[in-house]
């Protein structure tokens, strides 16, 4: 099991950084898509997604909103967070193989231990793929906690 370190409220400084990384695989676009319902044909099928101006499959936009929440919940400000909002603009496409690197910036602390975070995430030739804001419920006393080993899961 992995071991987090939480950043309460007040431990939280403008301009603060954090990161997060994973790389796109098959097995998660066929998790995400059968996890929301979204089986566009774009992110599953090869031969619909070559007629497409991507040329190619691509990954569903909001696992890219999914690694900002993994990002946030794990990273800044860490376990206790709550999510309030997140605007997003996804500006490229993301492949599967893409490695995608979110990296998370406090922006502005705001009243009642909200906190203003910018969400960015670039792929692995450092283009970016998602801008966006995130407003966040930071918690208020620092924690350790250990994340959980996630169950195995089989495909097909």
């Amino acid at each position: 099991m992995t071991q987090v370190t939480n950043f309460p409220y007040d431990a939280l400084e403008v301009g603060q950084q954090a990161s997060f990384s994973k790389t796109v695989e098959e097995r998660d676009i066929q998790l995400f898509a059968a996890m929301s319902g979204d089986r566009n044909p774009v992110h599953l099928d090869a031969e619909f997604a070559a007629g497409t101006l991507f040329k190619e499959r691509i990954a569903h936009g909001m696992l890219s909103g999914a690694l900002i929440s993994a990002a946030i919940a794990c990273e800044l400000p860490g376990p206790g967070s709550i999510y309030l909002g997140q605007n997003l603009r996804f500006t490229r496409p993301v492949k599967l193989g893409d490695t995608l690197r979110v990296e998370l910036e406090v922006l502005e602390k705001l009243p009642k231990n909200r906190v203003k975070l910018a969400t960015r995430v670039f792929n692995q030739n450092a283009e970016q793929v998602v801008d966006g804001e995130a407003e966040v419920l930071a918690p208020r006393t620092q924690q350790t906690v250990e994340l959980p080993e996630l169950p195995p899961i089989t495909i097909g």
